[in-house]
């Protein structure tokens, strides 16, 4: 049976985005169902229009489905990917999760595979705290962290973050080429994960 994947982003200008397009096409060519949703915006729509590359991406991207907790109960795994806020998840994000205590409570959210990745304006702008932040949240749940460590190539080539893919981003929302790489393989590792787990359960 197919592993069932949820790839749950914010992006305000694309970078973050782009990082979910890439796992949704992972997930895809390994077989899995996969679902790509976004966080509902917080900011308002002034300060949105405020910076042309916002609106532009959120007039782009208005079709792609909110993300629900219906996505969460479903999936066997999760890729999230936001941006970092002064080392933090972006609020967006953390909103989207502090609704989440009722699944929690009933044990919807445990036992299932995740994995995070995240951007920041500057190389050293809270990629690293931002992901695990996220995994704070994760180990609540009692998820199981699927972290890519050091154990491909493509990850010490996207920049070398243990913790997930992390990105310096641009200011048009581009990423590198190298870092599809190491996207593609976090995905390929948790769904690895997310099949150990499924199969221990069953067996």
């Amino acid at each position: 049976m197919a592993l069932k994947l949820a790839v749950i982003y914010y992006s305000s200008t694309g970078t973050n985005y782009q990082l979910a397009k890439w796992a949704q096409e992972a997930g895809l060519e390994m077989g899995a169902e996969v679902r790509l949703a976004r966080v509902p915006e917080l900011a308002p729509q002034t300060a949105i229009d405020t910076n042309p590359v916002w609106k532009a991406h959120a007039e782009k991207t208005r079709q792609i489905p909110l993300a629900s907790h219906a996505d969460l109960e479903w999936a066997d795994a999760y890729i999230f990917s936001m941006p970092s806020r002064f080392g933090m998840i972006a609020a967006q994000m953390r909103q989207f999760l502090d609704t989440t205590g009722g699944l929690w409570a009933r044990g919807k959210l445990a036992n299932k595979a995740v994995s995070a990745m995240t951007s920041a304006q500057n190389t050293h702008g809270g990629q690293e705290a931002t992901i695990l932040s996220l995994y704070n949240s994760m180990l609540h749940w009692g998820a199981i962290v699927a972290a890519p460590g050091y154990t491909n190539p493509a990850v010490a080539a996207a920049g070398g973050n243990p913790y997930g893919t992390s990105v310096t981003a641009a200011d048009d929302g581009s990423v590198d080429d190298e870092v599809k790489k190491a996207v593609q393989y976090q995905v390929e590792r948790t769904l690895t994960v997310a099949r150990w787990i499924k199969d221990g359960r069953n067996s």
